[in-house]
């Protein structure tokens, strides 16, 4: 397979009036899909797209996101999943960035409207109702779309030479956004890998919880539809009962979570009050779980195969897996490498480090970016004869096991999210009664780290706390927002003037919240 559409048109030949795709009420096959998906690629062809023009999406997991996704590849386009839940700072600069041509978004984000303004020349196609749609030459409705005349598109050469297939950033940060690179190959191969070690079928039901703009819910998506599964969506955890009872109610065969998504479920509803026979494997990324958790999980639900898995963005998605078997023998190691990937740990001098010292987790094979889009420098450092540098620590046990110590980067990882502290820097460093500020992330139970921002005010000047809270809400996504605030006289540095970002994690007193 050349493509992940190679693999969707497989799957609407082979069983077009299996489910594909369950959201709500509403039921797709993979036969509708693929029409939908051809009919998107036609329209887009028709109204000029060409082979690697950048299209961004703006759109919640539904049907017209799945739909667009794989249009857009059909096309010979680019994706670009925009963060919905960011604010239109961080996605015009994405949009320009990436030289998107389109975009995809539904017609009631909050932010669109200030993305219009700041695009004028940005033609853009509408989901959802229009109140008051202008006729212009640049905005288009999805139903008008859809209805295009279809002509399945020619995917003879779809995915060869390295073709690029996907644009996702990680990275806000006004001077210096990063967006990850991904090939058709990227995709394909780590979608094998990812349906091989979690031994996927046509028959599995997944429940999908995670935003598809995220590296790990696109990788939900696409290793299910690679298979002929069905992926049932539940956008919101805000009623956990809701999404087990649904679970129950759809016989859902496989579940996905980062840490927070476990910690919700576990504080607010009981696995065992739900008829949950169906389920047999649950996958786990996004940052450490705190065993306590994993434990319960595994009293609740004990015939099901729980992964524990790591990776990144970089990476396509993943890197590496702890076999369930070896879990409560493991626990608290993130595994061995995914089949087809290298995994070493290297010491500063790129020397693989022996059993029990610690190095950076170096990660080779067919899953690994392109680079950062338009920014050779970064790539550069990022990836050294192949090999990706993580930033991630670790130590290897005798058998080969890895085992995260720490971080060598600056991101900070935060629920599903990897935050740059610079772009929280920079908005802080707005106010004018700021002299320095510098973001860390601090270690949490739940999410893994959340943000504290240590913040030196100039001389003579006072500021309340919930006026930079106020500040980072206008211009900030809510995940970005400091939980913590301390006021410092000085930030610690080294000589040449970097900040000791490690003595301000620490230092951290619980008494600063903000």
């Amino acid at each position: 397979m050349n493509s992940l559409f190679h693999y969707l048109k497989k799957s609407a030949e082979q069983s077009p009036d299996k489910e594909a795709i369950v959201h709500g009420d509403v039921r797709l096959t993979y036969g509708e899909i693929f029409k939908l998906a051809c009919s998107i690629a036609s329209f887009l062809h028709e109204k000029g797209l060409k082979k690697g023009g950048r299209v961004s999406l703006l759109l919640d997991n539904s049907p017209e996101y799945v739909a667009t996704y794989y249009g857009v590849l059909a096309a010979g386009g680019v994706v670009v999943g925009l963060n919905t839940a960011t604010k239109a700072r961080d996605l015009t600069n994405w949009i320009t960035h990436s030289g998107s041509s389109w975009l995809v978004a539904h017609s009631k984000h909050p932010e669109l409207n200030k993305i219009l303004t700041e695009h004028s020349d940005l033609s853009c196609l509408l989901v959802g109702e229009q109140d008051e749609l202008a006729e212009t030459e640049l905005l288009f409705r999805w139903q008008d779309a859809i209805a295009t005349d279809t002509t399945e598109p020619d995917i003879s050469t779809l995915g060869s030479n390295n073709q690029l297939a996907a644009i996702i950033y990680t990275s806000g940060t006004t001077g210096n956004p990063k967006g990850v690179t991904l090939s058709h190959q990227n995709l394909v191969c780590n979608t094998e890998s990812i349906i091989s070690y979690l031994g996927l079928v046509e028959s599995d039901r997944v429940m999908n919880v995670l935003p598809f703009y995220y590296s790990y819910g696109n990788s939900v998506l696409h290793t299910h539809l690679a298979v002929g599964a069905t992926v049932v969506l539940e956008n919101s955890l805000l009623y956990p009962q809701k999404v087990l009872k649904k679970m129950q109610d759809e016989r859902v065969t496989g579940f996905s979570g980062v840490p927070s998504t476990f910690s919700l479920l576990l504080s607010r509803a009981n696995f065992k009050d739900y008829q949950l026979s169906s389920l047999r494997y649950i996958t786990q990324a996004g940052g450490a779980m705190a065993p306590s958790n994993i434990n319960r999980i595994l009293n609740d639900l004990p015939d099901n195969k729980f992964f524990v898995m790591y990776g990144q963005t970089e990476a396509t998605a993943r890197l590496s897996y702890l076999p369930p078997e070896r879990l409560k023998e493991k626990l608290g190691s993130i595994g061995i490498a995914i089949p087809g990937v290298s995994l070493e740990i290297r010491n500063e001098d790129g020397i693989k480090v022996s059993v029990g010292e610690t190095g950076q987790i170096c990660a080779k094979g067919p899953n690994i970016m392109q680079g950062y889009w338009n920014d050779p420098e970064t790539t550069a450092r990022t990836i050294n004869d192949g090999w990706l540098m993580t930033g991630d620590l670790a130590t290897y046990d005798d058998e080969g096991f890895i085992y995260i110590t720490g971080r060598a980067s600056e991101m900070i990882k935060s629920g599903a999210n990897r935050i740059s502290p610079k772009e929280i820097e920079e908005v802080i460093s707005e106010l004018e009664d700021v002299e320095e500020v510098a973001v860390v992330g601090i270690p949490d139970e739940t999410l893994g780290e959340v943000i504290k921002a240590f913040i030196v005010i100039s001389p003579g000047q006072k500021l309340e706390k919930m006026a930079i809270q106020a500040h980072c809400r206008n211009n900030l996504a809510l995940y970005k927002i400091p939980k913590f605030i301390e006021f410092v006289s000085e930030l610690p540095k080294t000589a040449s003037g970097k900040v000791k970002r490690y003595m301000l994690i620490e230092n951290h007193d619980v008494k600063t919240v903000a």
